[in-house]
């Protein structure tokens, strides 16, 4: 039986591993799950990440610690390098120490976005954002520190009924609040994407760890849209009609630059022969379903 250390228990994706543990292949076979929010551990901190893992002496860490808002890190690259490079550091040293496999999270702010075609996990980053050079950062010293005891999923676009504590929300519900507000909604239609809700990441990935997979692994649902394609897609199912249009990257005026393509190929995740998640429409209809605005 396996002690698993869950950083980030409270975030989006870490109450969605909690939400589907028990009936995992890990929960099921008895693997025992300990959740750290950020009250118990700090990332920035090796000493009190050194402790704090001492402690609970787990043979998996899975770290979903990050700062995720863009356009902050742009503002304040130190904090975003702090946060999602030297954290990773500190906790992979920590899981050196203890032996333990350390699962971490990237996306595809690794990738410049120009390929055109879905990125595989060989691609080579090429980062065009503060945000996107402290999570090759972290990549970098999760490989160095732990070259066999590592696992890195890569996903893209998360949604969850939790929210991102860093956002306040998510862009779904974002969207949602701006038209119950009356408000106008632009939304670029020239980033495309693949929406990805973290129930359905977090049920992978928990297969994929009981399977002990390593090394860098794609996932993210199916299929590929824009931002406002999806935005589109939310107000259709749910019969809304606000003051909505498309408008372009560059009329956007974001600080940071964000890839004008980021899916990720799934390939390797099939070939380990697990089945990708499921198609975003889906995902979202059953995200709507279970916030409680579509009925089930």
């Amino acid at each position: 039986m396996a002690r698993v250390a869950l950083i980030g228990a409270n975030g989006q994706l870490g109450t969605d591993i909690t939400r589907l543990w028990p009936d995992s292949p890990l929960g099921r076979r008895g693997d025992e799950l300990i959740g750290l929010t950020h009250a118990d551990i700090e990332v920035t901190d090796p000493n009190f990440v050194r402790s704090v893992l001492s402690g609970v002496q787990p043979s998996i860490v899975i770290n979903t610690a990050a700062y995720h808002d863009m356009d902050q890190c742009e503002a304040n690259p130190l904090e975003a390098f702090q946060v999602n490079a030297l954290g990773v550091k500190h906790v992979a040293e920590a899981c050196r120490d203890l032996g333990a496999l350390m699962v971490h999270f990237s996306n595809d702010c690794v990738f410049d976005g120009t390929k055109g075609t879905p990125y595989v996990e060989d691609d080579a980053p090429a980062p065009i954002s503060a945000y996107g050079i402290s999570e090759v950062g972290g990549e970098r010293f999760l490989r160095y520190l732990l070259p066999q005891d590592h696992l890195l999923v890569r996903s893209v676009g998360l949604y969850g009924v939790a929210g991102a504590s860093g956002k306040g929300g998510n862009f779904l519900e974002t969207m949602l609040r701006l038209a119950r507000e009356g408000r106008p909604i632009r939304v670029v239609d020239d980033q495309i994407t693949t929406p990805t809700y973290t129930l359905d990441l977090a049920d992978t990935l928990l297969e994929v760890i009981a399977r002990d997979v390593r090394g860098t692994l794609h996932i993210t649902n199916a299929g590929q849209c824009s931002w406002y394609e999806f935005t589109n897609e939310v107000f259709d199912m749910l019969g809304m009609h606000p003051d909505f249009a498309a408008i372009s990257t560059a009329e956007a005026e974001d600080p940071a630059q964000r890839p004008p393509y980021s899916v990720l190929d799934n390939g390797r995740l099939k070939s380990l022969g697990i089945e990708q998640p499921r198609h975003w429409r889906e995902a979202l209809m059953d995200y709507l379903k279970l916030k409680g605005r579509i009925a089930a």
